[in-house]
């Protein structure tokens, strides 16, 4: 039986609206274009992409069988044939009495399923209970332990926003075997100790390496560079020491000098070729060796004291201030020694001859990195006690949660001894469900074994035929087309007839055959499945005399009987949703549901109705034909609805002849009686699109209709 229907973003179904019900027969009313065949559609073709966001609840092994536009095109408008429906022969009656005695099996079976099915709901509900009044005692915890400054709060870390996780943890825990020696008040003044801004892991600082070093102990600086001895102006140079400015001089020169050129000195040409070639042999190979390595040596000292870290690295480590004053003394003075080398190399390569001695930085790098050691012993040890405090935490965590097993014991150990019986008891009724599910099944391959013996397709030609008969139809019939298969035919006119025939015609062949479809099998093999029967609007494009017989069968066949699990009828026809209530109160409150079907701008919705709106609908339609300023579709619809209910169904007059008289026939009425006479419906489907009118003349000519019939004081009375 279906429960709840949910439609949601599909046609005029906007938003979630649900059809929720535990009735056998559902009625449900709606003014067309409002959603009904969205519904019955959803309810013939659920797997549709359309009805993705749909859904039903509470079908079992249910068939549905939907009467609505769509049967009718697919068996009717697509296919010549139709296709046959099983039904039980009376010539076997063995076979007969077993098909038989195999559903009264079936029935009392299914009768001990559903009070096994109600016990286990009962079990459900019970330890549902029970776990929702253990959830919201053991939420205590969170709300005791959590918020504002509660120093315990990490203790609940992962279980602050489920109630029902936190059940499900604190069950898990084993029983303390005696009360927690700790209390909580001791617990709160351990992690406050372990609390503070402090409480973060630092990183190491890495000792500083110059590797430029060794060349603060090279020889060379040492030396006194000069040239070569045997040079014509060796003992000059040597003898005035000048061999440092000579080479600065000698810079000016030309590369290749063939006469006297002008000393960069004294100005005056006395720089002879001889002299030239003198002095540039006197630097030689060796010197210039010795000059480039010079050079090597600064290029190499300087790049190693520009890697030096800034020591704004090292102020970033919070226990850089316990150091701060020493650090600062021996950072500054290794710098001064690598920037005073630096220059000493540089004069070096000015001055050649001259001998440097370089300063030693080991001593202030040894003791700077001294105190880096420091600074990360503290840091070291900082670490450990952060280290010591994850494991400390973890006691205090340890410890909360014995305490709370202990103190919520009275909650926890009577929910896992109620919850383990009924997971004993669930399985134990679940059991004997499938045990049931079983035998239906064994008496259901009983049914369909009996079945191949015994049914055919050709009372249900009979059916329909003889149905068509009763409303006097005899211009066209059912008749067997081949094997198992049907075929409507005119006469001797076996040609595909169906759309020759009337609107009203169509709809009564095409019910006559759905009803044996509900009473019938699809297939011979067919057995045991409980019915779901789904009817939509089956009165439109109706005859009075068809719309009568139409109601008498659905209520014999459909509301008044068990064979079906459940019944929704849907229509538009406010006057055939009252015939097909029940009268009887009692009878009406224990088996059918009403429900109405509106339309608004937000979308469709279906909303539960009592039997007493059924009249006030009819006074509704009034207020909105008295309202002007109403969508003119709504304001033409409701006369529509207003005239139908009252003189077709109400008076049972027939109005073709007031729409014949002259007064009816003035120009500024044409619009209203072409829209009155072609009604609403054509192949089920609205065929009248009206978006603007002249008010004043549909309202004069729906007076008209009253008046013309005798009706003025109705009409008068249901327009003030």
């Amino acid at each position: 039986m279906i429960t709840k229907i949910s439609l949601d973003k599909v046609a005029s179904y906007k938003n979630l609206t649900i059809l929720q019900t535990d009735k056998k027969i559902n009625l449900i009313y709606g003014l067309n274009g409002t959603g009904k065949s969205t519904l019955s559609n959803y309810l013939f073709k659920q797997e549709d992409s359309k009805f993705k966001n749909c859904t039903i609840e509470g079908l079992d092994d249910d068939e549905i069988l939907v009467y609505n536009q769509n049967f009718i095109h697919e068996n009717f408008f697509e296919s010549e044939s139709l296709k046959g429906i099983f039904t039980l022969s009376k010539k076997n009656k063995d076979a007969e009495t077993k098909i038989l005695n195999s559903e009264k099996e079936i029935k009392r079976i299914e009768a001990e399923k559903k009070i096994k099915e109600k016990e286990l709901q009962s079990e459900k509900d019970a330890i549902s209970a029970k776990l929702e009044s253990s959830k919201n005692k053991i939420w205590e915890i969170k709300k005791n332990y959590t918020g504002g400054d509660r120093v315990l709060e990490f203790c609940l870390e992962g279980y602050k926003s489920d109630g029902y996780k936190l059940l499900s943890f604190v069950e898990s825990l084993k029983k303390p075997e005696t009360k927690p020696s700790k209390s909580l008040e001791t617990l709160k003044e351990e992690v406050q100790a372990l609390a503070g801004e402090n409480a973060q892991k630092y990183e190491l600082l890495s000792s500083i390496i110059f590797s430029a070093q060794n060349i603060e102990t090279e020889l060379l600086f040492n030396k006194q560079i000069v040239g070569n001895e045997n040079s014509s102006v060796s003992g000059l140079i040597n003898k005035l020491g000048s061999s440092d400015w000579v080479k600065d001089g000698f810079k000016y020169l030309p590369k290749e000098i063939e006469e006297k050129k002008q000393c960069p000195f004294c100005q005056e040409l006395t720089v002879t070729k001889e002299l030239f070639e003198s002095i540039k042999g006197y630097f030689d190979e060796s010197y210039e060796a010795d000059l480039n390595a010079l050079k090597y040596y600064l290029n190499t000292y300087s790049d190693a004291s520009k890697s030096i870290p800034n020591i704004y690295n090292f102020e970033l480590n919070p226990k850089y201030e316990v150091f701060k004053k020493d650090f600062e003394i021996k950072y500054n003075a290794f710098i001064k020694i690598a920037d005073d080398n630096v220059k000493l190399i540089e004069n070096k390569i000015k001055s050649p001859s001259l001998p440097v001695t370089l300063k030693s930085s080991t001593k202030e790098l040894e003791e700077l990195n001294n105190i880096i050691k420091s600074i990360n012993k503290l840091v070291s040890e900082h670490n450990q006690k952060i280290d010591r405090k994850d494991a400390a935490l973890k006691e205090v965590k340890t410890t909360f949660w014995d305490v709370m097993r202990w103190d919520y014991d009275q909650t926890i150990s009577p929910f896992i001894s109620d919850k383990i019986a009924s997971q004993k008891s669930t399985a134990l009724i679940s059991k004997a469900i499938q045990d049931f599910i079983n035998e239906i099944s064994k008496q259901k391959e009983i049914i369909v074994e009996q079945q191949k013996e015994t049914v055919n397709i050709e009372e249900a030609i009979i059916n329909i035929n003889n149905g068509l008969f009763d409303l006097g139809i005899v211009d066209f019939k059912i008749k067997h087309y081949s094997e198992n298969l049907y075929k409507i035919v005119r006469e001797q006119n076996d040609n595909k007839i169906f759309h020759s025939l009337s609107e009203g015609e169509k709809m009564i062949i095409s019910f006559l055959y759905f009803l044996e479809s509900c009473r019938g099998k699809k297939d011979i093999t067919e057995a045991g499945k409980k019915k779901i029967i789904v009817i939509d609007d089956p009165i439109s494009s109706l005859s009075h005399i068809y719309v009568f017989n139409v109601g008498r069968l659905i209520h014999n066949e459909f509301l008044k009987s068990d064979k079906y699990e459940q019944v929704f009828l849907l229509t538009h026809s406010l006057y055939f949703f009252y015939e097909m209530t029940d009268t009887n109160k009692e009878r009406r409150k224990e088996q059918q549901k009403l429900f109405r079907i509106r339309k608004n701008s937000t979308g469709s919705e279906i909303i539960e109705m009592s039997y007493e709106e059924i009249q006030n609908d009819y006074h509704s339609y009034w207020s909105v034909i008295k309202d002007d300023n109403q969508a003119p579709a709504l304001i033409a619809n409701c006369m529509r609805n207003i005239i139908e209910y009252f003189f077709n169904f109400v008076e049972k007059t027939d109005l073709n002849n007031v729409f014949q008289k002259p007064i009816m026939q003035e120009n500024r009425f044409q619009a209203f009686c072409r829209y009155i006479n072609r009604e609403s419906h054509s192949l089920g489907q609205n065929i009248f699109d009206i978006k603007e009118f002249n008010y004043e003349d549909f309202k004069d000519a729906f007076a008209l209709v009253f008046k013309e019939n005798g009706y003025e004081e109705h009409y008068k009375k249901m327009i003030r």
